[in-house]
């Protein structure tokens, strides 16, 4: 893929995600999300950060250790620790929402910058 935008599908499944990059200690996907929403009582629970950012579209995230849940538009960023649980409340369901997520090893990084 040369152009993060080729081929977004505007309908199709809840949620693509496509490989862009991957080294040691390092992935970077695509997200498209179709009207995606994490399954009721289903949380996220990574043994790694994944750092994201809305490209395109909106959705909602909420973080169990958070009352409110986080609203997210196009260029809205936010990096997420380790275990930190979460899940995907809703995505714009009349637009694709795209995500780019790197999820990254901190431990890793630290020791590079060294």
């Amino acid at each position: 893929m040369r152009n993060v935008y080729a081929d977004v599908p505007d309908e199709g499944p809840a949620e693509q995600v496509i490989e862009l990059l991957s080294q040691p200690g390092l992935r970077i996907e695509r997200i498209v999300s179709n009207g995606h929403a994490t399954p009721p009582g289903e949380w996220y629970d990574q043994p790694h950060a994944e750092w994201v950012i809305v490209i395109r579209g909106a959705a909602r995230l909420r973080f169990e250790d958070e009352r409110d849940e986080l609203e997210m538009q196009a260029g809205d960023m936010v990096d997420i620790a380790p275990h930190r649980r979460h899940r995907v409340e809703w995505t714009d369901p009349a637009v694709s929402t795209v995500w780019l997520a790197v999820h990254y090893d901190p431990a890793a990084a630290s020791k590079e910058a060294l």
